[in-house]
């Protein structure tokens, strides 16, 4: 007997809300800008992505392979922090 089961709805599901397909989009822009040049980071930053991608890997179960996603995800999570806090 075979269980189908509902996919998670993600960035690149077309079903996905609109924060997540904004989310992909960063994403996606922000990889393509390091794959031009890199990027230095403000002073801190990079603690704090780390830190926030950590939260991440616990949160979703300590589970391997996900390290780039949790990594984005968190510089995601980072910079709309700082964009809500200068508002």
């Amino acid at each position: 007997m075979m269980v189908k089961t509902k996919a998670p709805k993600g960035p690149m599901d077309p079903k996905g809300t609109a924060k997540q397909r904004d989310a992909s989009q960063t994403r996606a822009t922000l990889a393509g800008a390091v794959m031009q040049e890199a990027i230095e980071l403000p002073d801190g930053m990079w603690e704090r992505i780390a830190k926030k991608a950590y939260e991440l890997w616990e949160q979703r179960g300590c589970r391997e392979g996900l390290e780039l996603q949790d990594w984005f995800d968190a510089e995601g999570i980072v910079m709309e922090e700082i964009h809500e806090a200068r508002e």
